[in-house]
This record gives C-alpha cells, sequence and structure tokens, in this order.
C-alpha cells in the first residue's frame, strides 16, 4: 500500500532513509525542493507533495537512485517547513541545525574571514558552512545522520562521533605602536567575543601573528575549539621611527646647542633621558643610545635609539638677522663648498 504523500514527515524508520551527510552538507535545500528562496510555506509544501508522488519508495521500488533523492526531499522540506530551522539554516546552511552548534562563535569566525556562509547563507551557494576556508565537511560536525533515534528533523537523529576538534580561525588587530616595542598586555575588543586581554610579546612588529588558544571554531561532540590567530598592525608613531630592531628619532635642537654643546631631554620608549650634545656638533647629526630600541625577538636583546640632530633657528627678527650678519664675516675666507669643485 502506498503512504500518503502529503505527510510531512514520511515515516523513515528503516534504513534506506539514511540520509548520507555528504550529500545534504553540500546540497542548497531549495534547490532540492525547486523553489525560490523567499518561497513561503504554501510553495514549499506544493513542491514537496509533487516531489514525493515522483520519488517515494513504496512507488519505485527497487530504486536506489530515487530512494536517495527522497531522503533529500524528506530532509529539505523538514528543514525549510519549520521556520526556526530555516532561519538557522539560511544563515549558517546544515551545520547550524546540529544541537552543539554554537551561532555566535560562527559568526566571530566569519567576520574574522575564516569561515564562509553556508548553503542557506548569504552566498547562498552549496557547499554548508565552511571552515577557515576549507570544504565544510558534515562528518567532522554533526556525525551521520540516521534513520532512527531521537535529534533533530523529527525521524531523522542526529548519531554521534568521537571528539573532534574546531578548526583555527585568523583576524587583524591594530595595536599601537610602543605596545609592539615594549610588549606587555593589552586590552583589545574582537568582534563577537568582546574585550580580551592579549599578552604582545616584546619587539612585535607589522605582520606579527599571535595565537589564543581555544578562541577559534567550536569543537564538535564535546571536542576542544580550535585556535584563534590575530595577525598585528601597527600604528604609526608621532615621531618614533622603526628600522628592524633600531628606532629613529628627530630631535630639535638651537644652533647654540649644536656649537656650544649641551645636556638635553630626548624621548626613549622607556621614558625621557638626558642627552649628551659634543661641542661643535652637526646639524642633522646622529647620535646613539645603546639598548634603547626595540626588542630582538626570542631574546632579551635590544636595539638601539638614534637620535638626528635638527638645528632649528630662532623666531625672525633684528636680533637674527645681526647675528646672521656676525656669522657672514667668519666664513669671508673660506670656501665651504671647495669639495664640490669639478
Amino acid at each position: 500500500m502506498v503512504r500518503n504523500p502529503t505527510e510531512s514527515p514520511f515515516p523513515i524508520a528503516d534504513d534506506r532513509f539514511v540520509v548520507t551527510t555528504h550529500v545534504m552538507a553540500k546540497a542548497d535545500l531549495y534547490a532540492t525542493l525547486g523553489v525560490e528562496r523567499d518561497a513561503d510555506d504554501d510553495a514549499i509544501r506544493k513542491a514537496f507533495r509533487k516531489l514525493a508522488r515522483k520519488y517515494h519508495p513504496d512507488v519505485n521500488q527497487n530504486d536506489p537512485e530515487k530512494a536517495d533523492k527522497f531522503k533529500e526531499i524528506s530532509f529539505a522540506n523538514e528543514v525549510l517547513s519549520d521556520q526556526a530551522k530555516r532561519k538557522t539554516y539560511d544563515e549558517f546552511g546544515v551545520a547550524g541545525l546540529d544541537p552543539n552548534f554554537k551561532p555566535d562563535q560562527a559568526r566571530a569566525q566569519q567576520r574574522w574571514g575564516g569561515g564562509h556562509p553556508g548553503a542557506g547563507g548569504p552566498a547562498g551557494g552549496p557547499g554548508g558552512f565552511s571552515n577557515f576556508g576549507g570544504d565544510f565537511d558534515l562528518d567532522d560536525l554533526l556525525g551521520r545522520l540516521s534513520g532512527r533515534g531521537g535529534g533533530g528533523f523529527g525521524g531523522f537523529g542526529f548519531g554521534r562521533q568521537g571528539p573532534t576538534r574546531g578548526s583555527d580561525a585568523e583576524g587583524n588587530v591594530t595595536i599601537d605602536f610602543l605596545d609592539a616595542v615594549r610588549g606587555g598586555k593589552v586590552g583589545l575588543q574582537l568582534q563577537g567575543m568582546g574585550e580580551l586581554q592579549v599578552t604582545i610579546p616584546p619587539g612585535a612588529d607589522q605582520g606579527t601573528k599571535i595565537r589564543l588558544r581555544a578562541k577559534g571554531s567550536p569543537g564538535a561532540n564535546g571536542g576542544p575549539p580550535g585556535d584563534l590567530y590575530l595577525k598585528l598592525k601597527v600604528r604609526p608613531h608621532a615621531f618614533f621611527r622603526r628600522e628592524g630592531d633600531h628606532l629613529h628619532v628627530d630631535l630639535p635642537v638651537a644652533l647654540h646647542e649644536l656649537i656650544q654643546g649641551a645636556e638635553v631631554i630626548t624621548p626613549t620608549p622607556d621614558g625621557p633621558v638626558t642627552l649628551k650634545i659634543p661641542k661643535g656638533s652637526a646639524n642633522g647629526g646622529k647620535l646613539r643610545l645603546p639598548g634603547k630600541g626595540a626588542t630582538r625577538r626570542g631574546t632579551k636583546e635590544r636595539g638601539h635609539l638614534y637620535v638626528h640632530l635638527q638645528a632649528t633657528l630662532p623666531p625672525n627678527g633684528e636680533a637674527l638677522e645681526a647675528m646672521a650678519e656676525e656669522l657672514k664675516g667668519l666664513y669671508d675666507s673660506t670656501n665651504i663648498r671647495a669639495k664640490l669643485e669639478v
């Protein structure tokens, strides 16, 4: 006797109706029923009834291909005819229907660029919710769907596999220049996770990656979550520049400080220090402060801070003009550009 093809779901208590995870993970459930993504409940119901009459095993005995097709349309109808399941599927694909699925972490992973929309998600493409750019394998997340036992989708039960570790995720964060140079703990606002205290290694630089254990995608069946890798971007500093492990700073100095020598205050990553300018220093001269640069990664050694002397003229005025005239007299007998003659 043929079962009523308008019932939903059909009885599925024997092994003919096992839905393979690989088939449904890669399917577009809307395409399976032949309906548009904005189809209403009535359109979904009519499409399912039409296909069920064609593919139900009771009218297609000994035809495994049509039996498999019936499994697919029954699965699609079970999801799309339930508003809550349909909403979840539209965002995450089949993976989102697992009771262990954590939508907040999945959304965070997508924001970091480590995941893609599911088969039902905004991209509208098949393949299920993928992790970290790889092909999605529903076996890894849900186990096998079986025709017996409790679980989701009415008679479609979720089987169990062993614990599976979640996938790693990756994202970009921007930190201050001195936090990169000095290292230490900084509070970073991460989308979907709030503020986390992250340890920046001393001497970190543009492109340095930091691993946050167990902050990646959730595991399956009690498995541990993956890790989150943060790729650092470093904001430029107002006056420090970096070249490898060495830092540079331009220090404004007065003319008399260059001529007579002086002790002046200069900034360093560790705070201001006193710097001695030798008598007769030249404009553009460079002084070195050893061990005041960035830490060399993997060591406790530090590079140097190079201070570039930049002569600064006093405000224009009669006194400055008079001083210039006096200086001119000192050069009358000297060709300061003699070495450039050809």
